[in-house]
């Protein structure tokens, strides 16, 4: 039975979408900047300025939900490694493949870690999901 991996959150190019985007104070000294220097003549429509505010508080709340879905996927991560521990498994390496059976289970960083005693008797340690191809 193959096992469908799921990557890991912190895999994706985070530091380049948090390189892209700006906070809330940003924005808001932002927004106060160009109420200070807008001509008095003509003045910002309020309807405008509220549908900005809206805008920037519905990119807000979608930032918290992709932050809590990348937290359920961490544990998910987490729920799917303890349930391979005592399974044997075909793990996939720089010289093949090799079929062991999951010993231990460790965490480094919040990303699982296994250790696999192989059919002959070593053992593979530092072993990620990603690596893991079939479950037995």
């Amino acid at each position: 039975m193959a096992v469908s991996l799921i990557g890991s959150p912190t895999s994706l190019s985070s530091a380049s979408a948090q390189a892209n985007t700006i906070s809330q104070d940003e924005f808001l000294k932002v927004l106060l900047t160009q109420l200070q220097f807008q001509d008095p003549l003509k003045p910002m429509d309020n309807q405008q300025f509220l549908a900005q505010m809206a805008q920037f508080s519905s990119l807000e709340q979608t930032r918290q939900l992709n932050d809590r879905i990348d937290q359920l996927l961490t544990i998910q991560s987490s729920t799917q490694s303890i349930g391979l521990i005592g399974k044997t498994v075909e793990v996939s390496t720089s010289s093949g493949s090799v079929v062991g059976q999951v010993t231990t289970l460790g965490f480094q960083d919040g990303v699982p870690s296994f250790t696999v005693r192989t059919t002959a008797g070593a053992f593979l340690t530092d072993i990620s999901l990603s690596q893991i191809s079939v479950v037995r």
